[in-house]
């Protein structure tokens, strides 16, 4: 099953994007090695490999936002994955919002395109969010 992916094009990572199943709206992108994609597919939850931590994080563990599995995908040359899952909370993004890519650029200024989803404060207790995903 993994023979197919390349996993050392990017140093044992692949790029995973993380698009929700019924809208398609893309959700977030990480990165998985071998162990987060076994742990993806025996658990149902999708599990990254952080790369500023070193170590497995599965999303939600710590807010209860799981992305529950649907399917994975592959692109042609087996160096990039498209996961599809259905997200179990209000938002995907440590910044509290629905998905991650929640600014456009617009006249050259970022701006933001939606409303927060949650408040990340009470989710993450106040602490650095990028740490508790």
């Amino acid at each position: 099953m993994t023979e197919t992916l390349d996993f050392d094009k990017q140093g044992g990572l692949i790029t995973a994007v993380v698009q929700d199943a019924a809208t398609h709206r893309v959700l977030m992108v990480g990165y998985m090695n071998r162990e987060a994609l076994q742990r993806t597919l025996a658990t149902g939850h999708v599990t990254f490999y952080s790369r500023s931590r070193g170590e497995l994080w599965t999303k939600g563990g710590s807010s209860g936002h799981y992305l529950n599995l649907r399917s994975i995908s592959t692109d042609c040359d087996g160096d990039a994955l498209l996961v599809e899952a259905d997200p179990a909370g209000p938002g995907v993004c440590h910044d509290g919002y629905y998905s991650c890519f929640y600014r456009t650029l617009e006249g050259g200024e970022w701006v933001e395109n939606e409303a927060r989803a949650y408040d990340p404060g009470a989710v993450y207790g106040g602490r650095d969010a990028k740490a508790k995903l």
